[in-house]
Protein backbone atom coordinates (compact mmCIF):
# COMPACT_ATOMS: atom_id res chain seq x y z
CA UNK A 1 0.00 0.00 0.00
CA UNK A 2 1.86 3.06 -1.02
CA UNK A 3 1.74 5.69 1.73
CA UNK A 4 -0.55 8.58 2.12
CA UNK A 5 1.65 11.30 1.56
CA UNK A 6 3.39 9.62 -1.41
CA UNK A 7 2.63 8.59 -4.78
CA UNK A 8 4.12 8.05 -8.59
CA UNK A 9 3.86 10.26 -11.00
CA UNK A 10 5.13 9.79 -14.47
CA UNK A 11 7.22 12.87 -16.35
CA UNK A 12 8.90 12.03 -20.02
CA UNK A 13 8.53 8.14 -19.45
CA UNK A 14 10.31 8.20 -16.17
CA UNK A 15 8.60 7.03 -12.91
CA UNK A 16 9.00 8.81 -9.86
CA UNK A 17 8.16 8.32 -6.28
CA UNK A 18 6.97 11.53 -4.90
CA UNK A 19 7.49 12.37 -1.06
CA UNK A 20 4.89 14.70 -0.56
CA UNK A 21 6.02 15.95 2.89
CA UNK A 22 4.75 19.75 1.62
CA UNK A 23 3.23 22.10 4.42
CA UNK A 24 4.02 18.94 6.90
CA UNK A 25 3.94 21.15 10.23
CA UNK A 26 2.25 18.72 12.73
CA UNK A 27 5.61 16.68 14.45
CA UNK A 28 3.29 13.57 14.84
CA UNK A 29 1.78 13.47 11.77
CA UNK A 30 5.45 13.94 9.93
CA UNK A 31 7.18 11.45 11.96
CA UNK A 32 4.34 9.17 10.81
CA UNK A 33 4.93 9.88 6.99
CA UNK A 34 8.23 9.79 7.15
CA UNK A 35 8.07 6.31 8.84
CA UNK A 36 5.32 4.95 6.57
CA UNK A 37 7.88 6.54 3.56
CA UNK A 38 10.96 4.54 4.86
CA UNK A 39 8.84 1.27 5.24
CA UNK A 40 7.07 1.75 1.51
CA UNK A 41 10.40 2.36 0.00
CA UNK A 42 12.17 -0.68 1.76
CA UNK A 43 9.58 -2.79 -0.36
CA UNK A 44 11.12 -2.23 -4.07
CA UNK A 45 14.18 -3.33 -5.77
CA UNK A 46 17.78 -2.14 -4.70
CA UNK A 47 18.32 0.82 -7.08
CA UNK A 48 15.47 0.76 -8.86
CA UNK A 49 13.25 4.16 -7.54
CA UNK A 50 14.11 7.61 -8.81
CA UNK A 51 12.50 9.69 -5.91
CA UNK A 52 11.88 13.22 -5.57
CA UNK A 53 10.93 14.65 -1.63
CA UNK A 54 8.63 18.00 -1.66
CA UNK A 55 9.60 19.90 1.32
CA UNK A 56 7.75 22.71 0.60
CA UNK A 57 5.97 24.72 3.73
CA UNK A 58 7.25 21.81 6.20
CA UNK A 59 8.57 22.59 9.74
CA UNK A 60 11.13 20.66 11.44
CA UNK A 61 12.85 20.26 14.70
CA UNK A 62 15.38 17.87 15.93
CA UNK A 63 12.85 14.77 15.77
CA UNK A 64 12.24 15.52 12.34
CA UNK A 65 15.81 15.94 11.24
CA UNK A 66 16.51 12.71 12.64
CA UNK A 67 14.01 10.48 11.11
CA UNK A 68 14.81 12.24 8.17
CA UNK A 69 18.65 11.35 8.69
CA UNK A 70 17.17 7.51 9.26
CA UNK A 71 14.78 7.63 5.84
CA UNK A 72 17.70 9.16 3.74
CA UNK A 73 20.28 6.75 5.29
CA UNK A 74 17.99 3.44 4.95
CA UNK A 75 16.53 3.74 1.27
CA UNK A 76 20.06 4.61 -0.42
CA UNK A 77 19.88 0.75 -1.47
CA UNK A 78 17.01 1.50 -3.16
CA UNK A 79 17.25 4.44 -4.64
CA UNK A 80 18.75 5.08 -8.32
CA UNK A 81 18.59 8.95 -8.04
CA UNK A 82 17.14 11.33 -5.61
CA UNK A 83 16.33 15.07 -5.60
CA UNK A 84 14.39 17.54 -3.18
CA UNK A 85 12.63 20.60 -3.92
CA UNK A 86 11.13 23.48 -1.15
CA UNK A 87 14.53 24.36 0.47
CA UNK A 88 13.99 28.21 2.51
CA UNK A 89 16.27 29.65 4.28
CA UNK A 90 15.96 27.01 7.62
CA UNK A 91 14.59 24.36 5.72
CA UNK A 92 18.51 24.45 4.07
CA UNK A 93 19.90 24.16 6.83
CA UNK A 94 18.26 21.05 7.49
CA UNK A 95 18.75 19.99 4.06
CA UNK A 96 22.39 20.11 5.03
CA UNK A 97 22.72 18.41 8.35
CA UNK A 98 20.99 15.63 6.87
CA UNK A 99 23.47 15.37 3.78
CA UNK A 100 26.08 15.95 6.18
CA UNK A 101 25.04 13.36 8.79
CA UNK A 102 23.37 10.62 6.33
CA UNK A 103 26.50 10.81 3.93
CA UNK A 104 24.60 11.06 1.31
CA UNK A 105 24.36 14.46 -1.00
CA UNK A 106 21.12 14.61 -2.82
CA UNK A 107 20.66 17.29 -5.15
CA UNK A 108 17.93 20.69 -4.53
CA UNK A 109 16.28 21.96 -6.79
CA UNK A 110 14.20 25.08 -7.37
CA UNK A 111 11.08 23.59 -8.45
CA UNK A 112 8.91 20.47 -8.83
CA UNK A 113 9.51 20.44 -12.35
CA UNK A 114 13.24 20.54 -12.36
CA UNK A 115 13.83 18.21 -10.19
CA UNK A 116 11.60 15.64 -12.48
CA UNK A 117 13.63 17.00 -15.36
CA UNK A 118 16.64 15.85 -13.55
CA UNK A 119 15.24 12.40 -12.43
CA UNK A 120 14.14 11.19 -15.60
CA UNK A 121 17.44 12.07 -16.77
CA UNK A 122 18.95 9.51 -14.51
CA UNK A 123 16.26 6.74 -15.52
Amino acid sequence: MIPSRARFIEHRGARILLLDFAQAVDTTDSLQHIAEAKAFVATHAPGSLLVVTDITGSRFNREIVDAMVDLVRSNTAYVRAGAVVGLTGLTRVFYVTVSMVSGRRVPAFGTLEEAKDYLAGQA
